[in-house]
């Protein structure tokens, strides 16, 4: 049975980056960018977590929490601005389980989703399983990509991703001297049925550069100007 959360952030295109995130974790995701909206919805539908921004039109995020609390108890992970520690304080002692700063990492987020949903009897999906289980280790120099155990290493250091980040990086290596366009990286990674911009493909290969070139001091990925992307086989 699939794990069902709600998104209640007004900022369409933070709300639209999680949403695709937790999809593609296999979570079964909801969206909504007004509080009243979505208190109605979770006094509706069974969710098992609320990802709840405090700033709201409609009604706020902490009166969201309070009469939640109150009619039906839900996980909600409060999303707080930076400096506001007294929205983190009343929101925690309304019943929050936890709370995550913006700007955040998808990844600290994700973590902070699987512990909430273990500590409140929920467990945690498996990732999904994405494409080619069956393939061999993928290497380039000192990067190891295992397709089975879905863990990526660097000079035997761990590099951890997230899903799309690993599919997309597990393509690329697939395609070693290959000059992939944006359009198929987007079909590879997001599927047929993604409906957005292809630019998605530059944020996730930001995120890889940071995470691998960047970190480890290599030039793994290049761009091709107005085409795409290639990783060339290191020599």
């Amino acid at each position: 049975m699939s794990v069902r959360i709600l998104i209640v952030e007004d900022e369409e295109k933070l709300a639209r980056f999680v949403e695709l995130e937790l999809l593609h974790e296999g979570y079964e995701v909801s969206k909504s960018g007004n509080g009243r909206e979505a208190l109605e919805m979770a006094l509706r539908e069974d969710f098992d977590l609320i990802l709840l921004d405090i700033m709201l039109p409609g009604l706020n995020g902490l009166e969201v929490l309070r009469r939640l609390q109150k009619d039906k108890p839900v996980p909600c992970i409060l999303l707080t601005a930076r400096d506001a520690v007294m929205d983190k304080v009343a929101g925690l002692d309304g019943g929050a389980v936890d709370y995550i700063t913006k700007p955040f990492a998808i990844e600290e987020l994700l973590a902070r989703i699987r512990v909430a949903l273990k500590l409140h009897g929920q467990g945690s999906l498996q990732p999904s399983a994405g494409h080619n289980q069956e393939e061999g280790v993928l290497t380039w120099g000192a990067l190891t990509l295992n397709p089975q155990s879905r863990v990526v290493r660097y000079g035997g250091q761990e590099v951890l991703l997230t899903n799309r980040e690993f599919t997309m990086l597990r393509v690329l290596l697939e395609n070693q001297n290959v000059v992939l366009t944006r359009d198929i990286l987007l079909e590879k990674v997001c599927g047929y049925d993604y409906v957005g911009e292809t630019n998605v493909v530059d944020v996730y290969i930001r995120f890889l550069r940071s995470k691998i070139d960047e970190a480890f001091g290599v030039k793994m990925i290049r761009t091709v100007r107005g085409v795409g992307y290639v990783i060339q086989n290191e020599k």
